[in-house]
């Protein structure tokens, strides 16, 4: 009995020959895209939802160094800030936040000699008791597990070649959600109750089929998300991120910087205006007189910045110290005050609410992609979405295995690839304005077009070897 024919599914609704239609294209795009860049999503998802949960692994790791039981009236900073000091002797003190949560300790940050200099060791002091609790060694404020696993899902801890497969997985990460939407809406154009049929699973499918519609259908779901996930990852990132920021000074939307200036004093080597806030790397080494924080903190409570603040020594001789709100959650608390030492007098302010537009929404979108912006409930639905996005590639994955040619005489590990020459059925609408948007996404996600190009190369490489390999069976068949 011989094997049955191989056939076509029907529901792939293939454009004919001579039909003019960029869904041939689209499709192997996305199939090429899919196979050679899941790879980098699957691990960019899955340490994602681990960064996602960092505070509650921060509570089981050092909860008793960020947490203390409520007492009476807490002490004042400079008490808190002294006993930092003696507990550390070695470091300068460059930053000192301050939380409104009554069981949050106080934590001292200092520069050390050392330590790389984006690495602080901070001391977390008992508010009520000013007893040392302990201390880390910090970046950027994150306590080492927290660095690990922000580094990790940034680089896999290596380096600026690991930087590389994040910005990869952002930059395609919305091509591969929004072509296959394309092909997805393509495909059940015709089916009725069409929403539906774009958003469930189709019922009584089974083989590839069922695992086509469930990846099609998670995807649309997950669509949003992953949109929103490539481009706050896409902000951040080494060369994109560059661009977008380039982008951020020509539109003049960058959040403005705090004028740290003194008024009638000009720092030695620098111009008015220039100095920002240290957030605790680096700053001044001279010594910091405790005292000095209460009248910080206290001008800066006048001032209206209420909430979790970071108090921030002058970075310079003849420059003001900094108050900065440190809210993350939603609505965020992120004004800044420059105040005056030795008059305890505001001297210039930078607030959230006075940001461009851009600036506000980017710093929004980076809370929320890390977490942050909406406590718990932000944390469960990027752990909902990155599940989401990896059941969507397993299922991928699934149907190129599902695929594969089972025929005695055409067996094969995996699925073939859609057909090549799809882009000789491309209308004239898309061929007109194609090569300027793919040069401008080029530009503007690097990674993205050189990644693009190397598939086209090889998949040209591919397809001549093929042809070369079929001409003496062509010639054979001819003689």
């Amino acid at each position: 009995m011989s094997a049955p024919p191989l056939t076509l599914d029907r529901t792939d609704e293939t454009p004919r020959d001579d039909q003019v239609s960029v869904v041939p294209l689209l499709r192997r795009l996305h199939f090429y895209a899919g196979v050679l860049i899941g790879p980098f999503l699957l691990v960019a998802a899955v340490t994602g939802m681990l960064y996602a949960f960092a505070p509650q692994i921060d509570d089981v790791l050092y909860g008793d160094k960020l947490w203390v039981e409520p007492a009476g009236t807490a002490r004042p900073v400079s008490d808190q800030v002294a006993a930092a000091q003696a507990a550390l002797p070695e470091g300068t003190v460059t930053a000192v936040q301050v939380f409104d949560d009554p069981e949050a300790t106080t934590r001292v940050v200092f520069a050390v000699a050392g330590l790389p200099e984006e690495y602080s060791k901070t001391v977390y002091v008992n508010p009520y008791t000013a007893q040392v609790r302990g201390e880390l060694t910090t970046w950027a404020g994150s306590t080492p597990a927290v660095t690990w696993l922000d580094q990790f899902h940034r680089d896999l801890q290596l380096g600026a070649v690991g930087n590389l497969y994040s910005e990869l997985a952002a930059s395609w990460l919305w091509v591969l959600a929004m072509v296959g939407l394309v092909l997805w809406i393509a495909r059940r154009r015709t089916a009725k109750r069409r929403v539906r049929a774009l958003l469930v699973p189709e019922r009584g499918a089974k083989g590839v089929r069922r695992s086509r519609s469930w990846h099609a259908s998670l995807g649309v779901w997950a669509l949003v998300g992953a949109l929103f996930l490539s481009a706050t990852g896409l902000t951040w990132s080494n060369y994109a991120g560059e661009n977008f920021t380039a982008v951020l000074t020509v539109l003049n939307a960058k959040a403005p910087v705090l004028d740290t200036a003194l008024p009638g004093a000009t720092p030695p080597g620098t111009a008015p205006g220039e100095h920002s806030e240290h957030n605790g790397s680096a700053g001044s080494t001279e010594p910091v007189d405790p005292k000095t924080f209460d009248e910080v903190l206290a001008a800066g409570r006048g001032a209206g910045l209420d909430g979790p603040v970071e108090l921030s020594p002058a970075a310079a001789p003849g420059t003001a110290w900094s108050v900065g709100q440190t809210d993350q959650l939603w609505p965020i608390r992120q004004d800044k005050a420059a105040v005056d030492p030795s008059t305890g007098n505001v001297t210039a302010r930078a607030d959230f609410d006075d940001r461009p537009f851009l600036a506000k929404l980017s710093a929004v979108g980076i809370l929320a992609h890390m977490g942050l912006l909406f406590g718990p409930a932000n944390q469960v639905a990027l752990l909902l979405l990155a599940g989401t996005i990896l059941t969507v590639i397993v299922f991928g994955y699934r149907m190129w295995w599902q695929r594969r040619p089972t025929r005695a005489d055409r067996r094969a590990p995996f699925g073939l690839a859609p057909a090549r020459g799809g882009w000789q059925r491309l209308p004239l609408w898309f061929v007109i304005p194609a090569p300027l948007v793919l040069i401008a996404l080029g530009i503007a996600m690097p990674l993205l077009g050189i990644s693009l190009v190397a598939f086209l190369v090889l998949d040209g490489i591919i397809g001549t070897v093929r042809a070369r390999a079929a001409e003496p069976v062509a010639v054979r068949r001819e003689d």
